[in-house]
């Protein structure tokens, strides 16, 4: 254990790449070793705990290293958006294999989550009704695929149906010209939300603490889910939304479980090839076509 712990120390010290900016993906790697590694019971004997003792201290000193090396070029993305130049300056840190990359969070997340300062409030929310899905974020490179394939443009209006701490809303309006609407039922998620675009001088993206049940759907262009229910709550949803689809075209952006009732609705065609690892992108389908 102690020689295994030395090894992979060892090899984030001397790994001085790791503190240019440009390696944000081997560097929030590099982070989480060093995480897991501080976090590891060792059930060491007692002669070895000095030396795992400084392990850890190094372990923790590099790990600060590299954790001031991530807020500079955090705060450099941040005063980009707050100066209207987001979009550049977010792209700049995607890869296109970024985009299809292993299921999971990565270190775009870890970027856009340091970037947009979304804290998910402790004690304050209220356990999720039945059919009600517990929140979990969309991992950014999904969100970033979906910017990319929807063209969003100044005319359209994102309406994410359980937006949570608004990563979607926030993402779309920084790197598109488009508006976002979030819809979220729990009060704690949205004040973070809008206090996150105030900060951000974010204004095209709004937050609304409703039961999307209920929302005014009119003004949306894409609707976007990230299974936020199940069964009759999602029935529901998508009948109010094939309403909307008879009155104009729209769009629908789906993730998770939900996506394979969604690709099942007749007034839905996709658009592209269905993916359980991609967003999947519908449009609605003329009543008479």
């Amino acid at each position: 254990m102690l020689d295994a712990l030395h090894a992979i120390v060892c090899e984030v010290e001397q790994d001085h790449s790791l503190e240019q900016p440009e390696r944000l993906r081997e560097r929030v790697r590099a982070m989480e070793r060093l995480e897991d590694l501080l976090q590891t019971p060792c059930g060491a004997a007692p002669a070895q705990q000095t030396g795992i003792d400084e392990l850890h201290r190094r372990a923790q000193a590099r790990h600060a290293a590299l954790a001031e090396v991530q807020r500079r070029l955090c705060d450099g993305v941040r005063h980009a958006i707050q100066h209207g130049a987001g979009a550049h300056a977010l792209r700049g840190w995607v890869r296109r294999d970024d985009l299809r990359a292993a299921p999971g969070y990565d270190h775009l997340d870890a970027l856009v989550g340091e970037v947009l300062a979304l804290r998910e409030p402790a004690g304050e929310t209220s356990p999720p009704e039945a059919e009600m899905v517990f929140y979990q974020p969309t991992p950014a490179r999904h969100v970033l695929d979906l910017i990319e394939r929807a063209q969003l443009g100044c005319n359209d209006l994102l309406v994410d149906l359980g937006s949570g701490l608004g990563h979607v809303p926030l993402l779309v309006t920084i790197c598109t010209g488009a508006r976002a609407l979030g819809i979220e039922r729990e009060a704690a998620y949205v004040d973070s939300a809008r206090r996150a675009a105030a900060s951000l001088h974010v204004e095209r993206a709004s937050f609304l603490v409703q039961d999307a049940r209920e929302a005014d759907l009119s003004q949306g262009t894409l609707f976007y889910l990230y299974t936020p229910f199940t069964g009759g709550m999602l029935r529901c949803m998508l009948d109010r939304l094939a309403v909307e689809a008879r009155r104009r075209a729209i769009r629908v952006a789906a993730l998770g479980p939900c996506m394979p009732a969604i690709a099942a609705e007749p007034w839905l065609r996709a658009l592209g090839a269905s993916d359980a690892e991609r967003i999947s992108l519908f449009q609605s389908v003329a009543a008479n076509a």
